[in-house]
Formats: C-alpha cells, sequence, structure tokens
C-alpha cells in the first residue's frame, strides 16, 4: 500500500462539532491536523440546511446550552458569527385543552406557575434549585477533567480521590443529593420534592431527552442532570438559540480551525483504519487513497469505529466482546417542518408570536404519559402518543423561513431504534410521522393544514446521515455503566483507544452527548500530553 508523503500529525475522522474542537486545539500547539468528514459539509449532526425551498433549520441538534463557555472564548467563535439569543421561558408544556404550565423566567415568576397546581411544590422550588446547582457545579468540574484509567493502579486511584474530592468537601447534604442523583430513577428523586405530577412532569423530561428509557428507569435521574449543567452568556441552565441554528456553531469552529491552519476534506469517506504492528498508523478513504499520520483520532461513535473501521483480528478478544455490548439507541424521531403560520395552542390561544413560541414546547403533561411511550415504543415500535418537544427558532430568527412562515424542530421520544421482526423503519417512518402530527393537533388543531413541508429521520435515517447508531444522538446511552472512566468501556475512558496511536474525541467519550465540545478539548489535551 502505498501512503502519500504528507508529514501529518494528527488525522480527526469526522468533522462533527467535538472533532472541529480538538483539531482547534491541537493545531493551536502546532499540530499539522487533518479533518476528514464523510459528510459534504462539516457539523456532523449540528448542521443548519434548507429542507424545503426557503425553509432552512438545525437538521438533527437543535438548541444551545451546553457548549462550554471556555471554548466559546478560546475559539473565538462570537468573533467568527456566532451569536446566541436566549429564550425568554425555558419551557410551555400544554396539559389539556385548557390547561399549561411555563416553566423559566426566573424563579419568582416560576413558583406563580407553581401555584397554580401546588403551592407547597412552589415553596419548595428554591430549596431544589439550589440543591440541583450545587450538584451540577460538582459535574461541570467532573466534566473538563480526564477520568481514571484503572489499568494504573494507586495512580488511577490518586486522580479518581483527586477529581471527586470536591464532593467530599461540600458536606453530607451533596453527598446524599449526587448519590440519589446518580442510582434513582427521575420519578423516585423527583417523588421526594414534588407532589403535583404535572411539575414533575416538566422537570422529568430531561431524563428521557435522548434515553430510551422510562422516567422509571434506575440511573434516569442523572440524565436529567446531564441537561442542566450548561449556561448561556453566564446565566447557568439557560437555554438559547444560535441564529442561523446549529450549522451557525459549526461554521464558526470551521472557520477558526482553517485560520489555524487545519486542513479540512469534505466528501472524504474514511473505510478503513490502518493498523501496522499494533498501532494506528493512517486512514483509507472510500477511494481507495491512503493517508499516513502519527496520530488516528476518532470523532465516530465508538461502536462505528471499532466495528466498521477496525478489523477486529487487531483487537483483543475481551475488548471486542465489551464492545459488543456497547449499548446504543437513543428512541429519537426527529422531524423539521415548514409552517404556514404559528401553532394555535387551545390552552393558550393565539398565532401572533408569543413567549411560549419562543420556548421549548413540551407534549408530555405526566411521568406515566413518558413511561406508557416506552414501554408502547419497546412492545410496538412507537407509541401512539409519543412525547413531542417542539421548537420554532423561526420566532426569534428570521433568516430561517419566509416572512410571516415559521420552521419547527420535532424532537420525539420514544421510538425503538430497532423495530421487531426485521421490520424497515423506512417502511413505517410516514405512518410513525403521523402519529407526531396528530400529537401536536390535539394541542393545536391548525398544526397538521399549516405543514408546507417536512423532513423526517426516524431512527435508521439518523443513523444514515449522521452515524448514529440506533439514532442514537449521545453516541452510546448515558448509563451509569457507560459514563465516566467506563465511557465508552472500562479502562478506555482517557480518550486513548486500546491500540497505540489510537484517540477518541467524540460524544461516546466523557462527558458524553450533547453539543458541549468537551470530549473534543479534553481528547486534545491527554493527545498533547503523550507527545
Amino acid at each position: 500500500m502505498s501512503y502519500s508523503q504528507n508529514s501529518i500529525d494528527a488525522i480527526i475522522i469526522g468533522g462533527g462539532h467535538n472533532g472541529l474542537v480538538c483539531a482547534y486545539y491541537l493545531a493551536k500547539k502546532g499540530l499539522n491536523v487533518h479533518v476528514y468528514e464523510k459528510r459534504p459539509i462539516v457539523g456532523g449532526a449540528a448542521v443548519t440546511e434548507e429542507f424545503h425551498p426557503g425553509f432552512r433549520n438545525s437538521v438533527a441538534s437543535y438548541t444551545v446550552s451546553l457548549l462550554n463557555p471556555e471554548i466559546i472564548k478560546d475559539m473565538n467563535l462570537k468573533e467568527y458569527g456566532l451569536e446566541v439569543v436566549k429564550r425568554p421561558i425555558s419551557n410551555f408544556l400544554p396539559i389539556d385543552q385548557t390547561t399549561y404550565l411555563k416553566l423559566g423566567g426566573g424563579l419568582e415568576r416560576t413558583q406563580e406557575e407553581f401555584k397554580k397546581f401546588s403551592a407547597k411544590d412552589a415553596a419548595r422550588l428554591p430549596e431544589y434549585y439550589d440543591r440541583i446547582e450545587a450538584v451540577a457545579d460538582v459535574l461541570r468540574d467532573l466534566s473538563i477533567k480526564t477520568p481514571p484509567n484503572p489499568k494504573q493502579g494507586i495512580r488511577a486511584a490518586l486522580n479518581a480521590a483527586l477529581q471527586l474530592w470536591p464532593i467530599a468537601t461540600k458536606g453530607n447534604q451533596v453527598h446524599r443529593d449526587v448519590y440519589d442523583l446518580f442510582t434513582k430513577s427521575a420519578r423516585s428523586f423527583l417523588d421526594s420534592w414534588f407532589e403535583n405530577e404535572h411539575i414533575k412532569a416538566a422537570f422529568g423530561f430531561d431524563s428521557i431527552v435522548g434515553n430510551y428509557a422510562s422516567p422509571d428507569t434506575p440511573g434516569s435521574a442523572y440524565v436529567l442532570l446531564h441537561h442542566v449543567f450548561g449556561e448561556v452568556d453566564g446565566e447557568k441552565g439557560a437555554w438559547g438559540h444560535a441564529i442561523g441554528g446549529m450549522g451557525a456553531i459549526t461554521q464558526a469552529m470551521e472557520k477558526a480551525c482553517k485560520d489555524n491552519g487545519v486542513e479540512i476534506y469534505t466528501s472524504a469517506s474514511v473505510s478503513k483504519v490502518i493498523i501496522e504492528d499494533g498501532a494506528a498508523t493512517g486512514i483509507q478513504l472510500d477511494d481507495g487513497s491512503a493517508i499516513k499520520a502519527k496520530k488516528i483520532i476518532s470523532n465516530l461513535n465508538p461502536k462505528l469505529l471499532y466495528k466498521k473501521l477496525i478489523d477486529e483480528s487487531e483487537l483483543d478478544s475481551e475488548f471486542n466482546r465489551s464492545m459488543d455490548g456497547y449499548k446504543c439507541g437513543s428512541g429519537t424521531f426527529r422531524m423539521n417542518v415548514a409552517l404556514s403560520e404559528l401553532p394555535d395552542f387551545c390552552a393558550l390561544p393565539g398565532k401572533e408570536i408569543a413567549e411560549h413560541h419562543q420556548s421549548g414546547i413540551v407534549i408530555a403533561p405526566t411521568l406515566d404519559y413518558m413511561d406508557k411511550a416506552y414501554i408502547d415504543a419497546k412492545s410496538h415500535g412507537w407509541s401512539s402518543a409519543p412525547i413531542v418537544e417542539m421548537l420554532i427558532p423561526s420566532t426569534m430568527d428570521n433568516t430561517l423561513a419566509p416572512e410571516g412562515q415559521h420552521v419547527a424542530s420535532l424532537f420525539c421520544q420514544q421510538f425503538s431504534p430497532h423495530l421487531a421482526d426485521g421490520a424497515s423503519w423506512h417502511d413505517h417512518r410516514l405512518a410513525a410521522a403521523d402519529t407526531i402530527i396528530e400529537t401536536v393537533t390535539k394541542h393545536a388543531p391548525n398544526f397538521r393544514e399549516s405543514i408546507l413541508g417536512m423532513m423526517i429521520l426516524s431512527p435508521l435515517d439518523l443513523e444514515e446521515k449522521f452515524g448514529l447508531i440506533g439514532g442514537d444522538i449521545m453516541h452510546g446511552q448515558m448509563s451509569l455503566d457507560q459514563m465516566w472512566a467506563a465511557r465508552p468501556l472500562m479502562n478506555y475512558g482517557n480518550y486513548r483507544g486500546p491500540l497505540k496511536s489510537l484517540y477518541m474525541c467524540g460524544s461516546g467519550t466523557h462527558p458524553g452527548g450533547g453539543v458541549t465540545g468537551l470530549p473534543g478539548k479534553n481528547a486534545a489535551r491527554e493527545i498533547l500530553k503523550d507527545g
């Protein structure tokens, strides 16, 4: 096999946001970095595309909060055009034809909303926020550190102790809260705080976002926490929209990378990682060309890397067995919809832009509703009453749709990653999409008739388009056995692969999914440390 003669320090497979972040930090230290992306544009799942004439939207990833502020600063993303606007409120939950719940807009305002349902819950809210924030601070601190590698023995134990020391210093209350959030189900955790079912649903929704599980599943409380440790412009827990869609983030990252010497190749699909004498030495593209580099870094789902790009014979049997068991599948179904007018909700009528149109619109009125959606998906492929989160970003961003018209993101749970009896999502995607449309139309009767066009992305579509195995937006389930030092596998949580010169920088590494950039930044630090 003949290699190119380029003197490349690092090749990154996959031009998603974590790959771009990793490339930037390596290039800043003087490394010659090349990025190879299968699709014609970089960004991975964080992209903006036209899906109907005149209508553009964030195709997969759809909202901003978790993107690390240090990365925004280091990469000068605002100078490269990134502008993020905050939602006026976090979420709007239409409960029935006359009742709704709004979440966010400040503590006192949320308390007033809660009083409509439970004075006791309203009174408990400040303490709940304080306790959650204390644990979120622990998570933020852990998220920027490299997990210990148990193979390193005493050194690993000392590293783990140092990382967990902040928890030890915060007192028994934080100890209990950390333990509860990392072990309990979302329902069990929320039952200990609130009495009203709709209030519990308002918080419990985060526990199933990208998580193919019930709010009754042990450990789902952690997923709830994972979605609240972000911030927008210094406001912790806030959610926002990137003007121009999520692609604006990765376009800014691409400019930052190129200005620092990173070479980016699109429509360049990698078919194989080349292994020589137990070390990763290069890649082979679909066209047969081979490129050599000192380090190979994967931004792909770990299962895609180790099951598709590396021959099993190059890996030991225990690693192969463990990777076979790596769980993927988030139960996610995505739709992008072009609208002639805004949804007119029965519970809060009006077609003019209002704050509830600018929030996350969540159709999931109770934890029981969420549990049933999961049970139905396991039994029948998807629920007759799915969980739907709708965002209408054109209410805050006039670049996405023609004047007076709108685009909506529909992020839906639970949809089985794989249908039973060999059935294909390609044959059932339209029926599932119709179920989603009907679910929204029950709350906003004008919704169906306002649809001008749409893009449908089943779990299989997400896998084929973005490499999200089983439609898993997190690059692997966020269960406790696949987190921290065990993400993706125990002994490989420090961004280093099982072969020499092989690294991982995607969401299948610590701290997991979401548009954070932290796996990319953390991986770059370890790669530079190895020299």
